[in-house]
């Protein structure tokens, strides 16, 4: 089973690929869209459920998503047309961390796709270049809220503590406008949706010869997120408007 199809049945019941509850998406979204007919990019967009979402709520915006993910990409648009919003969503099948438009965005999100840009820095330094004057961008990466193990080093990156990440933020000419941290409650509810959509697709479909595969790839992650980084990883998403230009 490749990890598209993995990722696919393990966020069936919690879309939202980030530790975050539908009233924090709404909240941050409200913060970060300047106004209601605003251009809005996401970068990483997977099944585009932030676009979605921003459609949605506001029935005069514009918005493109950018993904690698071919499955992703058709599931976002049938989304997009269940929800009567196709006509405002462009999506994009490409490396987000190459892709180019002749528009510029009044908001460029990525909310869990830092790994795509080799992180947070460079991430910021993508979505800089899509952005309209006045725009702002919201962006969601992980932090250590102690010290990690060397396992969770190992295993989560190159992360920094939430102080030593919002001064990385700042030296690098953004103002962060307003933010976000992921409660405990965030975080458990998006791992037991995680582990537990796909450990039950699994034992819904006994016979595809996926099922035991995904069966121990929701062991093996629920394992991992218990024993090894419940205890120091932290999310955060940040609205951020460039300190000057």
């Amino acid at each position: 089973m490749n990890r598209e199809r993995i990722s696919l049945h393990a966020h069936a019941d919690h879309p939202i690929a980030a530790p975050l509850d539908d009233g924090s998406v709404r909240h941050l979204l409200a913060r970060g869209i300047p106004r209601a007919d605003a251009r809005v990019l996401d970068l990483g967009c997977g099944g585009g459920e932030w676009l979605l979402r921003a459609l949605t709520a506001f029935p005069r915006l514009r918005a493109e998503g950018v993904d690698i993910s071919e499955g992703s990409l058709t599931h976002a648009l049938e989304a997009a047309r269940l929800a009567g919003v196709e006509q405002r969503l462009a999506l994009h099948q490409e490396d987000a961390s190459e892709f180019a438009s002749p528009h510029a965005f009044d908001l460029v999100l990525s909310v869990g796709a830092t790994h795509a840009f080799g992180g947070l820095l460079p991430t910021l330094a993508a979505a800089r270049k899509h952005l309209a004057p006045g725009g702002r961008v919201l962006v969601g990466d992980g932090f250590w809220t102690r010290e990690p193990s060397p396992e969770a080093a190992d295993m989560l990156g190159d992360l920094s503590d939430l102080a030593t990440t919002l001064a990385h933020v700042t030296a690098d000419g953004w103002t962060p406008v307003h933010g976000h941290i992921s409660t405990q409650q965030e975080l458990d509810a998006y791992e037991w949706a995680w582990t537990g959509s796909l450990a039950s697709w699994a034992l819904d479909h006994p016979a595809d010869p996926d099922s035991p595969q995904a069966l121990a790839a929701a062991t093996t992650h629920r394992d991992e997120w218990l024993k090894v980084y419940r205890d120091v990883f932290g999310f955060v998403c940040l609205v951020l408007r460039p300190t000057s230009g």
